[in-house]
């Protein structure tokens, strides 16, 4: 059964509920750290008392999850399901530096959950799995370029893959002075012509 101050909103889907919690924890933990994250102020951000958030997330591990959740998918979504091999991943690599020029709230949090992962069992995991669903979905579009005679046959794909991984990973990572424009081009683009994708 919803909290007292839910029962005004019953036609407010679930899902819009439990979406607004994770913006506002996405929002603290992107403008003061994991140390700013406090479920109180959460739900004061959202308008709801603290049983509601509860309602929504027993804990504050799974208020995080949610917000890993919601920065996965951002992520994901820079990955298309149509066009060619070649069109697929230059559109892919494009994506992911317009994501990382535009949205820096989301590489603080992702560079947040990365930091933290160390200490976190749950969330070590939960990267573990997404790089691994990263690296096979570079992997095979990569292969399927080289089979394709539309990148440099000689590359690796794995091997190719692990290289654009590590290489985006440490453009996400904090830094003093924040995003980098030029490097971010600078990297996206010898990316590209290390694959030999066309310019």
């Amino acid at each position: 059964m919803p909290p007292d101050d839910e029962t005004s909103t019953l036609a407010e889907p679930r899902a819009d509920r439990r979406r607004a919690l994770v913006a506002a924890a996405f929002q603290r933990i992107a403008s003061e750290g994991f140390e700013g994250l406090r479920t109180r102020d959460v739900a004061a951000d959202v308008g709801v008392n603290i049983a509601t958030l509860h309602y929504y997330f027993p804990t504050k591990e799974a208020l995080i999850r949610g917000v890993i959740g919601h920065a996965m998918q951002r992520f994901t979504e820079t990955i298309p399901s149509q066009g060619s091999a070649v069109e697929q991943l230059q559109t892919h690599l494009r994506a992911l530096a317009r994501l990382m020029k535009e949205d820096q709230q989301l590489w603080a949090v992702l560079g947040e959950l990365v930091l933290r992962s160390p200490r976190d069992a749950d969330l070590a995991h939960t990267f573990r799995q997404s790089d691994a669903f990263w690296h096979r979905t570079l992997r095979d579009l990569i292969s399927r370029c080289v089979d394709q005679g539309a990148v440099d046959p000689t590359l690796n794909s794995g091997d190719a893959a692990a290289l654009m991984i590590a290489a985006i990973r440490g453009l996400s990572l904090p830094t003093v002075g924040g995003a980098d424009i030029g490097r971010i081009n600078t990297v996206f683009r010898q990316l590209e012509r290390y694959l030999g994708l066309p310019q």
